[in-house]
């Protein structure tokens, strides 16, 4: 699925303050490499059906094992191993035996400890995997779980591996054989063993998400790779809220253009967000926060949320505004599937200029039966021009007051707000009373 860097920081998948971010809240991993195959996983939405259900289908299998997945792997461990490769050693004796290794452990005391201490975080990695392996085989597995099983067998089969294993943490190895598992570990394992820790920051990003689903209590989606767009979601809400409102979204070839209104703070931004994030988890194979989702599988998805001002380009607010809408369009036209999210089009100039922005923007976006569209506005005027289109579903966020304070359902309703509350939240806050107080 096409993404760019802009919809990323508008969905906040990651974020500058890394607690604010998608990506922190589904980050449970265990180790570096693991943390950042999970970002890696985040940064790419995939565009196969196949994938995605076979991504899902990893997840789902880790789910089922996450109270029996083996803990002795720490991020320690791959530290260990890490350091163990990349430090300059004493040669070791050719060929080991009882009387020149103990002369090696004498002479090159510090060598020798560091062999033998990552021998032996060798030997639980190894251990750990193989514990995985037995675990895993032991459920309906995905292709990927499968590649990753079978591989990770093939190598710890080697004699050499299966002779470390055979050792436990608490025995003590001899020394020519520390030396000879060092040996062959640094001469003609490493990249072995650099394929098995890969295997394992694999198995452990995948787990985070396994994790995060259970704890979120997730659902997996329904993709279908129809020709026409469309969602349909019952309890949708966004997963970085602490206490979130859910909702239900329709949309569909038939009402493919969702016109959004609603007074400031009363959730428009939110559920634009929820649902971006929704489809964008789905397409990385992960649950999603709803009671149930389907969806079609889309070729791409942007939004126009955050827009900023360039002051060294000397560019304006509006018309970085008017660069990413002509920027959607141009790619929205390939006749693929596209969700586009429009947060307050063209706050950046005057209410009337705005209103004609807007209204020519929208008239000629739901024109494309190859898209669906959320967008927002407070300019609720236009809304009157455009229910001659029957493909556009006006729906609103509603605000009450009740001694003078706002009062915020977040639930969506049928037609159009007209709100104006933003003199009542200036007087509320005291900046009324400190103006007249000048």
């Amino acid at each position: 699925m096409q993404i760019d860097k802009t919809t990323l920081q508008d969905l906040s998948i990651f974020h500058s303050d890394e607690e604010q971010s998608v990506f922190h809240k589904l980050n449970f991993t265990q180790t570096n490499d693991g943390r950042e195959y999970l970002r890696w996983i985040l940064g790419r939405p995939l565009d196969n059906l196949n994938d995605i259900q076979d991504a899902q289908l990893t997840i789902q299998t880790l789910i089922t094992c996450i109270d029996n997945f083996p803990t002795t792997i720490t991020n320690g461990t791959m530290m260990v191993m890490d350091k163990f490769y990349e430090t300059q050693l004493d040669a070791y004796p050719t060929n080991p035996n009882g009387l020149n290794s103990f002369v090696y452990a004498i002479i090159s005391k510090s060598d020798f400890s560091l062999t033998k201490y990552s021998v032996e975080h060798f030997a639980t990695f190894f251990k750990g995997l193989q514990q995985i392996v037995n675990l895993l085989q032991q459920q309906n597995t995905s292709k990927q779980i499968q590649t990753w099983c079978d591989r990770i067998t093939y190598l710890l089969s080697n004699h050499h591996i299966q002779a470390i294993q055979q050792y436990e943490k608490q025995d003590s190895i001899p020394q020519y054989k520390i030396l000879e598992f060092g040996s062959y570990l640094r001469s003609q394992f490493k990249q072995k063993n650099s394929d098995l820790m890969d295997i394992y920051a694999r198995l452990d990003a995948y787990l985070s998400l396994a994790i995060a689903s259970k704890k979120y209590q997730f659902t997996f989606p329904v993709i279908e790779a129809t020709t026409q767009p469309f969602i349909e979601a019952k309890g949708l809400w966004h997963l970085l809220l602490n206490v979130p409102v859910s909702y239900d979204v329709t949309l569909n070839k038939d009402t493919n253009f969702l016109f959004l209104t609603g007074a400031n703070m009363a959730g428009k931004s939110t559920f634009i967000k929820a649902v971006g994030v929704c489809v964008y988890l789905a397409h990385i194979g992960m649950g999603v926060p709803a009671q149930n989702m389907q969806l079609s599988l889309f070729d791409g998805l942007l939004s126009n949320i955050n827009v900023e001002d360039n002051i060294m380009k000397g560019e304006s607010y509006f018309f970085n505004e008017v660069k990413r809408i002509k920027n959607t369009i141009e790619k929205i036209s390939d006749g693929k599937r596209w969700l586009i999210l429009i947060d307050e089009l063209f706050k950046g100039t005057n209410v009337q200029d705005a209103m004609k922005c807007s209204t020519t923007v929208i008239e000629g976006l739901h024109k494309m039966p190859n898209a669906l569209f959320i967008l927002s506005t407070h300019l609720y005027e236009i809304g009157v021009q455009l229910e001659q289109y029957p493909n556009i579903d006006f729906r609103f966020f509603e605000t009450n007051v009740a001694d003078n304070e706002l009062v915020f359902s977040y639930q969506l309703k049928k037609g159009i707000s007209n709100d104006r509350l933003g003199y009542l939240i200036l007087k509320r806050e005291g900046v009324v009373a400190l103006l007249d107080a000048l």
